[in-house]
């Protein structure tokens, strides 16, 4: 199992990367830089590029609206020659809310986009010259208001000809097409106790169509990490962040992380942190979140109990611990959790 760790993105990038820079010499393998619609991300990983030697540095993540796949492949191809070929795309189809109000693009056909993208740039990073028709028209044809388009390929040289490719997908369609075509899969508020009743068919299903040569997948997967006497208020810390979530990370109806937590066996729940976050009582939300899905989602708590935490995970399928160090001395935290993995 190796250790990654999400970057910080709401405060100073700058601050945020050195920290991250210093936790590669504790042992941290890889970071994911986030975008939502604050920071762009790929300005930021080309800044850690810059910092680092040895860890990978991914998109956790790129939407397929708001960029074309050509340009993500770009994006991809040139981070990878800027770190010697330690890049990860992590691409996904975000949510409503940002696509369409942020971007002002249409929120639809988000599983035909995704593919589309995986198959686009792995066909962009072999140098091919690219002719496809579907939701992408490349070249853009005639009848759709193209006029001096011709088939291309990429015009520099990339380091690899394949990038690992990885998607943020919870339903069970998008986990199923990621199990069949992605290297590694990016779930959100994952619990391991429940990952198999959750998401064993569709992840069964995609692997009975993947093709061998992808290798297993991946599955990148943790939380807020504490150790210590004391270490499991940190658990609290989520509480905010699953209420934002589950209760306003969509309407009604059309929540993918509600319905997430819902298929935990968490409904009533559920509907009531929905129900106080929608009418603006959001610390009546976060107190509404239950104490046992925040302990799950973290691994916060004396060492004996966060070592027992790793292996539930390890044991789930996870193969990158994904955390977030809480304390005084994080780059003693990833150092402490690298030696256990």
């Amino acid at each position: 199992m190796e250790l990654s760790m999400p970057l910080q993105y709401a405060g100073d990038p700058r601050t945020a990367a050195d920290e991250a820079a210093a936790l590669e010499r504790a042992g941290l393998d890889a970071v994911w830089v986030a975008e939502a619609y604050g920071f762009d991300s790929p300005t930021v990983m080309g800044y850690l590029a810059a910092r680092t030697e040895r860890m990978r540095i991914g998109s956790a993540i790129l939407n397929v609206y708001s960029r074309t796949p050509a340009l993500i492949a770009q994006t991809a191809a040139g981070l990878d020659a800027l770190t010697g070929g330690r890049a990860l795309l992590g691409i996904g189809a975000s949510g409503p809310q940002v696509v369409e109000g942020w971007h002002g693009r249409r929120y639809d056909k988000p599983l035909g986009r995704t593919r589309e993208t995986i198959e686009i740039a792995r066909r962009i990073w072999r140098r091919e010259v690219i002719e496809h028709h579907g939701i992408t028209d490349l070249p853009l044809p005639v009848d759709k208001g193209g006029t001096f388009g011709k088939p291309l390929k990429l015009l520099t040289h990339p380091v690899r000809d394949t990038i690992p490719i990885h998607v943020a997908a919870l339903g069970p369609a998008n986990v199923r097409m990621t199990a069949e075509l992605a290297d590694g899969w990016l779930p959100f508020l994952y619990v391991p106790e429940h990952a198999a009743a959750v998401w064993a068919k569709p992840l069964a299903e995609g692997a009975a169509r993947r093709d061998p040569s992808l290798g297993a997948l991946s599955v990148v997967a943790g939380g807020l990490l504490a150790v210590g006497d004391g270490a499991e208020a940190v658990r609290d810390l989520m509480r905010p962040v699953i209420a934002l979530y589950v209760g306003g990370m969509g309407a009604p109806g059309r929540n993918f992380y509600y319905d997430l937590v819902c298929s935990y066996g968490y409904e009533a729940e559920a509907a009531v942190v929905q129900e106080h976050y929608l009418a603006g009582r959001k610390n009546d939300a976060a107190a509404a979140v239950p104490a046992e899905l925040c302990e799950r989602v973290c691994l916060a708590g004396p060492e004996g109990y966060v070592r027992e935490r790793v292996e539930v995970f390890r044991e789930a399928g996870v193969t990158m611990l994904n955390v977030t160090p809480v304390g005084p001395d994080p780059a003693r935290l990833v150092e402490q959790v690298k030696n256990w993995l």
